[in-house]
């Protein structure tokens, strides 16, 4: 016999439960990539930036060599949050960076969402030392990518061997909405799937077009 309540699991992400740090989105390092399409990945990265700009979750931006070497953070990464410094360094593990250190632990949150190029390096290197040192991981998987994709899937289920807990980038998004009812943010989750969602976003455009509403 078993007694379900309504109270959600405790490892569901909210915007008041962690940090996310978006790791090195930049053009040098996504050239390279071949696990995923360079439009996907920004489409993603622009997702997970878009929403946890609109639902006000504490994030770190951090490049690597930015200016000798790697380029700019994509546009659509550092457009959602026009106030916040680009934390730049030379360190492939950015938690062996002590800005970047020094940033996560100011916001105080134990648990830390990783998404970044590339994820068998620059992903990999602090899911494990966050591990190590006690927080909880989680890495969302599409907004990541690496030089192939045997590179990235090995490096995702190393950190899931590790206890990192994998997602994509439109189920971040979701899992922060989380109820339809929660109208002060509706129109936000809505409007960024319908933008950069594919055929999920297609859906929403076409449900307020034909019908008035929007799909859930």
């Amino acid at each position: 016999m078993i007694s379900l309540s309504t109270n959600p699991a405790q490892s569901l992400l909210d915007p008041a439960n962690h940090t996310l740090v978006m790791i090195d989105h930049q053009g040098q390092m996504a050239f390279a990539v071949r696990s995923i399409d360079i439009s996907q990945l920004r489409t993603n990265a622009a997702m997970v930036s878009q929403a946890a700009a609109g639902f006000g979750v504490p994030t770190v931006l951090t490049s690597v060599a930015e200016k000798t070497f790697s380029g700019p953070v994509f546009d659509e990464v550092r457009a959602p949050f026009p106030q916040k410094e680009v934390i730049d360094r030379t360190t492939m593990n950015c938690l062996e960076d002590q800005n970047v250190v020094d940033a996560v632990n100011r916001i105080g949150r134990r648990r830390i969402v990783l998404a970044g190029l590339w994820t068998s390096v620059c992903i990999a290197g602090p899911a494990l030392t966050a591990l190590e040192q006690g927080c909880e991981v989680y890495v969302i998987a599409d907004a990541c990518g690496d030089v192939s994709g045997e590179a990235h899937e090995r490096a995702i289920s190393r950190m899931v061997e590790a206890g990192a807990r994998p997602l994509t980038a439109l189920a971040y998004m979701l899992e922060l909405q989380r109820d339809w009812a929660r109208a002060e943010t509706y129109g936000l989750t809505t409007g960024i799937a319908a933008r950069l969602g594919g055929g999920y976003g297609l859906g929403i455009i076409y449900a307020g077009a034909m019908f008035g509403g929007h799909g859930g």
